[in-house]
Protein backbone atom coordinates (compact mmCIF):
# COMPACT_ATOMS: atom_id res chain seq x y z
CA UNK A 1 0.00 0.00 0.00
CA UNK A 2 1.06 3.61 -0.44
CA UNK A 3 3.34 4.84 2.36
CA UNK A 4 1.89 8.32 2.41
CA UNK A 5 -1.83 8.51 1.64
CA UNK A 6 -3.50 11.90 1.87
CA UNK A 7 -4.93 12.60 5.35
CA UNK A 8 -8.63 13.41 5.54
CA UNK A 9 -9.11 17.20 5.99
CA UNK A 10 -11.14 16.57 9.18
CA UNK A 11 -13.93 19.03 8.46
CA UNK A 12 -16.32 19.51 11.37
CA UNK A 13 -19.67 18.06 10.19
CA UNK A 14 -21.40 20.86 12.13
CA UNK A 15 -21.27 23.95 9.95
CA UNK A 16 -22.70 26.31 12.55
CA UNK A 17 -23.39 25.71 16.23
CA UNK A 18 -26.02 28.08 17.62
CA UNK A 19 -26.42 26.28 20.90
CA UNK A 20 -29.88 24.78 20.74
CA UNK A 21 -29.67 24.59 16.95
CA UNK A 22 -26.84 23.00 14.99
CA UNK A 23 -26.59 23.42 11.24
CA UNK A 24 -24.84 20.44 9.66
CA UNK A 25 -22.95 20.53 6.37
CA UNK A 26 -24.90 17.47 5.23
CA UNK A 27 -28.21 19.28 5.65
CA UNK A 28 -26.79 22.41 4.04
CA UNK A 29 -25.83 20.38 0.97
CA UNK A 30 -29.47 19.35 0.59
CA UNK A 31 -30.47 23.02 0.67
CA UNK A 32 -27.83 23.74 -1.97
CA UNK A 33 -29.19 20.86 -4.07
CA UNK A 34 -32.75 22.17 -3.99
CA UNK A 35 -31.55 25.72 -4.58
CA UNK A 36 -29.73 24.64 -7.73
CA UNK A 37 -32.75 22.64 -8.89
CA UNK A 38 -35.04 25.63 -8.35
CA UNK A 39 -32.70 27.95 -10.26
CA UNK A 40 -32.37 25.58 -13.22
CA UNK A 41 -36.13 24.94 -13.29
CA UNK A 42 -36.98 28.63 -13.25
CA UNK A 43 -34.53 29.27 -16.10
CA UNK A 44 -36.13 26.52 -18.18
CA UNK A 45 -39.66 27.74 -17.36
CA UNK A 46 -38.76 31.31 -18.37
CA UNK A 47 -37.98 30.28 -21.96
CA UNK A 48 -40.67 31.22 -24.52
CA UNK A 49 -43.14 28.43 -25.12
CA UNK A 50 -41.95 26.33 -22.18
CA UNK A 51 -45.50 25.73 -20.98
CA UNK A 52 -44.40 26.28 -17.39
CA UNK A 53 -45.22 28.97 -14.85
CA UNK A 54 -43.19 30.02 -11.84
CA UNK A 55 -45.94 28.71 -9.56
CA UNK A 56 -45.84 25.29 -11.20
CA UNK A 57 -42.08 25.13 -10.72
CA UNK A 58 -42.47 25.94 -7.03
CA UNK A 59 -45.10 23.21 -6.63
CA UNK A 60 -42.94 20.71 -8.52
CA UNK A 61 -39.93 21.40 -6.31
CA UNK A 62 -42.08 21.09 -3.17
CA UNK A 63 -43.40 17.70 -4.29
CA UNK A 64 -39.88 16.69 -5.28
CA UNK A 65 -38.52 17.75 -1.89
CA UNK A 66 -41.00 15.53 -0.09
CA UNK A 67 -40.26 12.65 -2.46
CA UNK A 68 -36.50 12.91 -1.98
CA UNK A 69 -36.56 13.22 1.81
CA UNK A 70 -39.23 10.61 2.55
CA UNK A 71 -38.25 8.20 -0.21
CA UNK A 72 -34.52 8.63 0.38
CA UNK A 73 -34.75 7.91 4.09
CA UNK A 74 -37.22 5.04 3.77
CA UNK A 75 -35.18 3.58 0.93
CA UNK A 76 -32.00 3.67 2.99
CA UNK A 77 -33.75 1.96 5.90
CA UNK A 78 -35.29 -0.76 3.72
CA UNK A 79 -32.38 -1.37 1.34
CA UNK A 80 -29.40 -0.90 3.64
CA UNK A 81 -30.06 -0.58 7.37
CA UNK A 82 -33.37 -2.01 8.55
CA UNK A 83 -31.73 -3.66 11.54
CA UNK A 84 -30.58 -0.30 12.91
CA UNK A 85 -34.16 0.97 13.11
CA UNK A 86 -35.26 -2.17 14.95
CA UNK A 87 -32.61 -1.45 17.58
CA UNK A 88 -33.09 2.34 17.62
CA UNK A 89 -36.45 3.54 16.16
CA UNK A 90 -35.44 7.22 16.51
CA UNK A 91 -32.66 6.59 13.98
CA UNK A 92 -35.38 6.91 11.33
CA UNK A 93 -35.63 10.68 11.84
CA UNK A 94 -31.96 11.51 12.48
CA UNK A 95 -31.31 12.42 8.86
CA UNK A 96 -28.53 14.86 9.78
CA UNK A 97 -26.35 11.89 10.70
CA UNK A 98 -26.46 10.75 7.07
CA UNK A 99 -28.18 7.72 5.62
CA UNK A 100 -30.14 8.55 2.47
CA UNK A 101 -30.64 6.22 -0.48
CA UNK A 102 -30.65 7.66 -3.98
CA UNK A 103 -32.77 4.79 -5.27
CA UNK A 104 -35.31 5.32 -2.50
CA UNK A 105 -35.32 9.04 -3.24
CA UNK A 106 -35.83 8.27 -6.94
CA UNK A 107 -38.88 6.16 -6.18
CA UNK A 108 -40.21 8.97 -3.98
CA UNK A 109 -39.68 11.52 -6.76
CA UNK A 110 -41.33 9.28 -9.35
CA UNK A 111 -44.41 9.02 -7.12
CA UNK A 112 -44.37 12.79 -6.54
CA UNK A 113 -44.12 13.33 -10.31
CA UNK A 114 -47.17 11.12 -10.85
CA UNK A 115 -49.18 13.26 -8.42
CA UNK A 116 -47.94 16.47 -10.03
CA UNK A 117 -48.59 15.14 -13.54
CA UNK A 118 -52.20 14.35 -12.65
CA UNK A 119 -52.77 17.70 -10.96
CA UNK A 120 -51.36 19.84 -13.78
CA UNK A 121 -52.24 17.55 -16.72
CA UNK A 122 -48.67 17.21 -17.94
CA UNK A 123 -47.57 14.03 -19.68
CA UNK A 124 -45.29 11.90 -17.52
CA UNK A 125 -42.49 11.54 -20.09
CA UNK A 126 -42.41 15.29 -20.77
CA UNK A 127 -42.30 15.91 -17.03
CA UNK A 128 -39.38 13.51 -16.75
CA UNK A 129 -37.53 15.46 -19.43
CA UNK A 130 -38.06 18.66 -17.46
CA UNK A 131 -36.94 17.14 -14.14
CA UNK A 132 -33.88 15.20 -15.35
CA UNK A 133 -31.51 18.20 -15.77
CA UNK A 134 -32.39 19.43 -12.27
CA UNK A 135 -30.99 16.36 -10.51
CA UNK A 136 -27.25 15.79 -11.22
CA UNK A 137 -25.84 18.95 -9.62
CA UNK A 138 -27.94 18.24 -6.53
CA UNK A 139 -26.50 14.73 -6.43
CA UNK A 140 -23.02 16.24 -6.57
CA UNK A 141 -23.85 18.49 -3.61
CA UNK A 142 -25.14 15.52 -1.62
CA UNK A 143 -21.96 13.54 -2.28
CA UNK A 144 -19.88 16.48 -1.09
CA UNK A 145 -21.92 16.23 2.10
CA UNK A 146 -20.97 12.54 2.34
CA UNK A 147 -17.31 13.49 1.93
CA UNK A 148 -17.47 16.14 4.66
CA UNK A 149 -19.10 13.58 6.96
CA UNK A 150 -16.24 11.18 6.22
CA UNK A 151 -18.73 8.45 5.26
CA UNK A 152 -19.21 6.12 2.29
CA UNK A 153 -15.47 5.99 1.63
CA UNK A 154 -13.91 3.69 -0.91
CA UNK A 155 -12.02 0.45 -0.91
CA UNK A 156 -8.39 0.17 0.17
CA UNK A 157 -5.97 1.28 -2.54
CA UNK A 158 -2.45 2.52 -3.17
CA UNK A 159 -3.29 5.10 -5.85
CA UNK A 160 -1.47 8.45 -5.35
CA UNK A 161 -4.70 10.18 -4.31
CA UNK A 162 -5.64 7.55 -1.70
CA UNK A 163 -7.01 9.10 1.47
CA UNK A 164 -7.13 8.02 5.12
CA UNK A 165 -10.63 8.49 6.53
CA UNK A 166 -11.13 8.73 10.32
CA UNK A 167 -13.61 5.85 10.41
CA UNK A 168 -11.92 3.81 7.70
CA UNK A 169 -8.84 2.59 9.54
CA UNK A 170 -5.26 3.69 9.09
CA UNK A 171 -5.08 2.76 5.40
CA UNK A 172 -5.43 4.65 2.14
CA UNK A 173 -8.81 4.42 0.45
CA UNK A 174 -10.44 5.63 -2.72
CA UNK A 175 -12.23 8.95 -2.06
CA UNK A 176 -15.23 7.40 -3.80
CA UNK A 177 -17.55 10.24 -2.73
CA UNK A 178 -15.60 12.50 -5.11
CA UNK A 179 -15.91 9.92 -7.88
CA UNK A 180 -19.67 10.19 -7.39
CA UNK A 181 -19.42 13.98 -7.67
CA UNK A 182 -17.49 13.72 -10.94
CA UNK A 183 -19.52 10.99 -12.67
CA UNK A 184 -23.14 11.07 -11.47
CA UNK A 185 -22.96 14.79 -10.80
CA UNK A 186 -20.87 16.88 -13.18
CA UNK A 187 -20.44 14.49 -16.13
CA UNK A 188 -24.07 13.38 -16.10
CA UNK A 189 -25.23 17.01 -16.02
CA UNK A 190 -23.12 17.83 -19.09
CA UNK A 191 -24.40 14.76 -20.98
CA UNK A 192 -28.04 15.56 -20.21
CA UNK A 193 -27.68 19.19 -21.24
CA UNK A 194 -26.04 18.15 -24.52
CA UNK A 195 -28.84 15.65 -25.22
CA UNK A 196 -31.51 18.22 -24.38
CA UNK A 197 -29.90 20.72 -26.76
CA UNK A 198 -30.45 18.20 -29.58
CA UNK A 199 -34.23 18.49 -28.97
CA UNK A 200 -34.84 14.72 -29.01
CA UNK A 201 -38.17 12.91 -28.83
CA UNK A 202 -40.20 13.37 -25.66
CA UNK A 203 -38.92 10.99 -23.00
CA UNK A 204 -35.36 10.66 -24.28
CA UNK A 205 -33.83 13.13 -21.82
CA UNK A 206 -35.44 11.38 -18.86
CA UNK A 207 -34.40 7.99 -20.21
CA UNK A 208 -30.81 9.15 -20.69
CA UNK A 209 -30.76 10.31 -17.07
CA UNK A 210 -31.77 6.84 -15.84
CA UNK A 211 -29.17 5.16 -18.05
CA UNK A 212 -26.46 7.68 -17.23
CA UNK A 213 -26.94 7.54 -13.49
CA UNK A 214 -27.20 3.77 -13.52
CA UNK A 215 -23.94 3.37 -15.45
CA UNK A 216 -22.11 6.02 -13.37
CA UNK A 217 -23.21 4.56 -10.03
CA UNK A 218 -22.55 0.99 -11.18
CA UNK A 219 -18.99 2.04 -12.10
CA UNK A 220 -18.25 3.89 -8.86
CA UNK A 221 -19.44 0.91 -6.82
CA UNK A 222 -16.31 -0.97 -7.93
CA UNK A 223 -14.26 1.58 -5.96
CA UNK A 224 -16.61 2.12 -3.02
CA UNK A 225 -16.40 -0.02 0.11
CA UNK A 226 -19.54 -2.20 0.32
CA UNK A 227 -21.70 -1.78 3.42
CA UNK A 228 -20.15 -3.94 6.16
CA UNK A 229 -23.44 -5.64 7.05
CA UNK A 230 -24.28 -6.36 3.40
CA UNK A 231 -20.92 -6.87 1.72
CA UNK A 232 -20.79 -8.13 -1.84
CA UNK A 233 -24.00 -9.88 -2.88
CA UNK A 234 -24.66 -12.52 -5.53
CA UNK A 235 -22.64 -12.44 -8.78
CA UNK A 236 -20.05 -10.31 -7.00
CA UNK A 237 -22.20 -7.16 -7.14
CA UNK A 238 -23.09 -4.73 -4.38
CA UNK A 239 -26.58 -3.62 -3.40
CA UNK A 240 -26.02 -0.33 -5.25
CA UNK A 241 -25.13 -2.17 -8.45
CA UNK A 242 -28.17 -4.44 -8.23
CA UNK A 243 -30.42 -1.42 -7.74
CA UNK A 244 -28.86 0.28 -10.77
CA UNK A 245 -29.62 -2.54 -13.20
CA UNK A 246 -33.40 -1.87 -13.31
CA UNK A 247 -32.67 1.84 -13.83
CA UNK A 248 -30.53 1.11 -16.88
CA UNK A 249 -33.09 -1.32 -18.34
CA UNK A 250 -36.03 1.05 -17.78
CA UNK A 251 -34.02 3.97 -19.17
CA UNK A 252 -33.20 2.05 -22.35
CA UNK A 253 -36.85 1.00 -22.71
CA UNK A 254 -38.01 4.62 -22.37
CA UNK A 255 -35.53 5.87 -24.98
CA UNK A 256 -36.51 3.13 -27.46
CA UNK A 257 -40.22 3.75 -26.85
CA UNK A 258 -39.81 7.53 -27.22
CA UNK A 259 -37.89 7.27 -30.49
CA UNK A 260 -40.38 4.78 -31.95
CA UNK A 261 -43.33 6.96 -30.95
CA UNK A 262 -41.68 9.99 -32.52
CA UNK A 263 -41.06 8.13 -35.78
CA UNK A 264 -44.62 6.84 -35.90
CA UNK A 265 -45.96 10.35 -35.35
CA UNK A 266 -43.71 11.70 -38.10
CA UNK A 267 -44.79 8.98 -40.53
CA UNK A 268 -48.45 9.61 -39.72
CA UNK A 269 -48.05 13.33 -40.40
CA UNK A 270 -46.23 12.68 -43.64
CA UNK A 271 -48.93 10.23 -44.73
CA UNK A 272 -51.58 12.79 -43.96
CA UNK A 273 -49.81 15.44 -46.01
CA UNK A 274 -49.34 13.09 -48.97
CA UNK A 275 -53.07 12.44 -49.13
Amino acid sequence: MSSSPIPFPNIDPVMLDLGLIKIHWYGMMYLVAFGLAYWLAQRAAAKPGSGWTSEQVSDLLFYGFLGVILGGRLGYILFYNFGQVLQDPLYMIRIWEGGMSFHGGLIGVLIAMAVFSHKYHKTYLALGDFVAPLVPLGLAAGRIGNFINGELWGRATDVPWAMVFPSGGNIGRHPSQLYHVALEGLLLFVVIMLVRRMQPATGVVGGVFLIGYGVARFTVEFFREPDAHLGVLSLGMTMGQWLCLPMIVVGLAIVIFAVKQSKQTTYAKQAGVSK
